[in-house]
């Protein structure tokens, strides 16, 4: 595909699955690795015009097999001899039994990295039990350290168990595991769990949790809204503002651009005064619009921003400076981290399942008579 980016010329199996795994291999293919997906002859458009999910299917070339079918699987274990990585997301022992396990894949290629990317983990009492990402989440802590005081602990979308716990990990394993196999040329497997990044995404609050720094009731903590310098804010028109001035001089700071007296409040650290304190800035907030607080706080160290929705976000001006968003109607995020010399690439077009399956294996050195052997026994798509 001629993708520029640090990862140029990294070739990638992987074995199509939901939500986790192309996001992942999606960071990698945008860092420019060739990602070749392998879909399911189920999957095969009727209309093969159609490019189908444009989020997960861009930036991979897609080849449809059979894996239920020998021929399909020797497919998939050929490919796999001339690809640097291999990334599957079933649950344990699925893919031993459809037979392109680590052994087998290994046993072609010593040097691969195999990603194995699931939500419990390859070992555990509930590694084989189907869940989603609240879940993984919610038996971390995670969840539960979430919400109002004398409420609810709040769902997180599924930001910390799918996408940073579970796919942006397993790219940042590959990476690492491509680094160590090219020195020492032997591959290596992955066992990547949503719910083991989850914990990762929270560790700093175990030990303070063992050691009585950290309370279980909701919203009386520093960093989970019970802190008045650390919170949202309502304003005159509905929207809110978020307040994170934590140091005492920016906490200083924003007192005085908001027309409070710091004499006539506890210290900013008194957990006794925080809620006094949390009910007089709410009064103040709720004297202006969002706007009108953005432009006495915005740009200076009061550490203060608006919140804003996913569309108005797109439009903020600061992420307009930043090419956050790109794509041609700006709803796609730009490659991170940036690069100064071999930026990634954004531009991936998605591809149809079974789009390049003739093209893909006649690279991979499949002749013309084993393409339309292996179409003749439907062991790939037509």
């Amino acid at each position: 595909m001629g993708l520029r980016g640090p990862l140029a010329g990294v070739k990638v199996l992987e074995l199509a699955g939901l939500g986790a795994l192309p996001y992942g291999s999606l960071r990698l293919a945008e860092m420019g690795a060739e990602v070749f997906r392998i879909d399911r002859l189920s999957d095969v458009a009727s209309e093969k015009s159609a490019q189908g999910d444009t989020l997960w299917n861009r930036g991979r070339r897609s080849v449809a097999v059979d894996l239920k079918h020998p021929a399909g699987v020797e497919v998939v274990l050929r490919l796999s001899e001339r690809v640097e990585v291999f990334l599957e997301a079933f649950r344990p022992g699925v893919v031993e039994r459809l037979g392109v396990g680590p052994n087998e894949v290994m046993a072609r290629n010593p040097k691969v990295v195999y990603g194995r990317l699931t939500g419990w983990g390859q070992n555990g009492v509930l590694s084989r039990s189907a869940g989603h990402s609240l879940n993984y989440e919610a038996i971390t802590g995670l969840i539960r350290s979430v919400g109002p005081h004398g409420g609810a602990p709040v769902p997180q979308l599924n930001v910390h168990g799918d996408f940073a716990g579970g796919g942006l990990t397993m790219a940042y394993g590959v990476v690492c595991a491509l680094l160590e196999a090219r020195q020492s040329n032997v591959g290596q497997v992955l066992d990547v769990a949503m719910v083991d990044g989850a914990a990762s995404l929270v560790g700093m609050f175990y030990p303070l949790a063992a050691s009585g720094a950290y309370s279980e009731d909701l919203g009386t903590n520093l960093l989970d809204g019970g802190a008045p310098f650390y919170a949202i804010y309502e304003c005159a028109d509905g929207g809110y503002m978020s307040v994170a001035p934590l140091e005492p001089n920016f906490w200083s700071l924003f007192l005085s651009l908001i027309g409070v007296d710091e004499s006539e409040l506890p210290p900013q650290y008194d957990r006794d005064g925080w809620p006094f304190v949390k009910t007089r800035l709410a009064k103040v907030f709720a004297s202006k619009s969002r706007g009108e607080w953005c432009e006495i706080l915005e740009g200076t160290d009061a550490c203060c921003a608006p919140v804003l929705t996913f569309n108005e976000a797109r439009a903020y001006q600061h992420n307009v400076d930043r090419q956050t968003f790109v794509g041609e109607d700006g709803t796609e995020v730009a490659p991170i981290p940036r690069f100064s010399r071999t930026p990634g690439e954004s531009k991936l077009a998605p591809a149809w399942v079974g789009a390049d399956t003739d093209k893909v294996l006649t690279e991979f050195g499949f002749s013309q008579n084993e393409i339309t052997h292996l179409r003749s026994v439907n062991a790939i798509d037509r």
